[in-house]
């Protein structure tokens, strides 16, 4: 599966390459709005593979007991921000981005950045299940901010090669197409996550089990795990 996605992101690369250098050439708009839809089903088919802090928004759904509403927003921040920060990379840091070959379209400043807040927030979750302490407002909303660090590859991608031919309204026109294909993903994760976990508290509540201790449990498990993730990140 996994391979598949990967034959699929190296056809996007080829035709995007293609749109922004044609655009570049023409200067058509006509060509670039018939360009969209296709970028939508681009950063859907790219926020499936492997990254996009998708396990970092799933984990966190599971343990915090952020409502399904509240889950899709976290989604839609954590995809604003990963879309918006590859494109002010490109814009106007580019010289934070690695480019060697191996690491093109990555900047492991924010990145790094990004994981070490989320070890703080994933030991936070532990801590304040383990104290029973009230969840605050607004904290799921920061967890999506800071996951979405890590700015999209392709969009960086994209935005570099625009910059780089002189239409940088090329690259902001798909990074808005790819923005609303990645958040349809992580809205599709985050809203199943916490419809799932809602069931399974409700069913557990019917057959005796506390939901306090359920919910501080899984609270404390997805801290560890959130923990876990960014640090692993860390150690690559």
């Amino acid at each position: 599966m996994f391979e598949f996605l990967f034959e699929v992101q190296r056809a996007i690369r080829g035709s995007l390459t293609g749109a922004i250098e044609g655009f570049a050439g023409t200067q058509d708009w006509g060509f670039l709005i018939a360009m969209m839809p296709l970028g939508i089903v681009f950063g859907a088919a790219h926020a499936m593979t492997p990254g996009h802090s998708k396990s970092i928004l799933a984990t966190y759904v599971l343990g915090s007991g952020l409502s399904p509403l509240r889950a899709v927003i976290t989604s839609l921040v954590l995809a604003a921000t990963h879309i918006t920060s590859a494109v002010l990379l490109a814009v106007i840091a580019n010289t934070l981005v690695t480019r060697t070959l191996v690491g093109a379209g990555r900047a492991p400043a924010l990145e790094n950045m990004s994981r070490y807040i989320l070890v703080a927030i994933g030991l936070w979750l532990v801590l304040r299940a383990w104290r029973a302490r009230p969840h605050v407002h607004g904290e799921g909303y920061l967890m999506g901010f800071v996951a979405g660090l890590v700015p999209c590859p392709l969009t960086l991608f994209v935005m570099m090669l625009a910059v780089s031919r002189g239409v940088p309204e090329a690259g902001l026109a798909f990074a808005v197409a790819m923005f609303l294909g990645v958040a349809a993903v992580l809205v599709s994760i985050a809203a199943t996550v916490a419809f799932a976990r809602d069931w399974a508290e409700g069913w557990m509540g019917r057959h005796g089990a506390r939901l306090s201790v359920v919910s501080r449990w899984l609270e404390m498990a997805a801290g560890l795990m959130l923990a876990g993730i960014a640090l692993h990140e860390l150690s690559r």
